[in-house]
């Protein structure tokens, strides 16, 4: 005395949920990628960004280890300040990337800590890098940039 359902309510077709399932990913891909324009890029961002800081961090650890600059350039024969600051720019740099990479909120953080840090050595203490101007300016085009695109990106969201 065993009855069965219809198929279509008792039984549940894999291969039909599936289907639902991938037609629903893409159409709901299509509208998210023209709605989520603006935070696509702010990711494209953060990962250039990723990738300057690791450079920027790998060129700190250098000096630190003596793989670039002279003899008279060498870490042990710099001021305090300058060795302070390096090994500061060597950890920080590195952490922000990997967080920048995940675009993590933490990361963004830990990025707009160095680009402030680096802007104010090179403003308030020019003794220990030189007070270059040029790199306070790319920092600044860097801290504009990404707030124009985070502000964007957040406009594309809605509250």
């Amino acid at each position: 005395m065993s009855e069965q359902m219809p198929r279509d309510l008792g039984s549940r077709d894999p291969t039909s949920r599936d289907h639902a399932m991938s037609v629903a990913a893409i159409s709901s891909g299509r509208i998210e990628s023209d709605e989520n324009i603006w935070t696509r890029r702010l990711v494209l961002f953060l990962r250039v960004m990723a990738v300057v800081s690791m450079m920027q961090g790998l060129y700190h650890w250098a000096q630190v280890t003596g793989f670039v600059g002279t003899e008279d350039d060498a870490f042990e024969v710099q001021t305090m300040g300058w060795q302070t600051a390096t090994i500061y720019f060597a950890v920080i740099e590195l952490v922000s990337a990997v967080g920048l990479w995940l675009a993590t909120p933490w990361g963004a953080v830990v990025w707009l800590t160095t680009v402030v840090s680096m802007a104010v050595i090179e403003l308030m203490f020019p003794t220990i890098y030189g007070g270059n101007l040029l790199i306070v300016g790319v920092q600044a085009a860097f801290l504009a940039g990404y707030l124009a695109l985070a502000w964007m990106a957040a406009r594309e969201r809605p509250p």
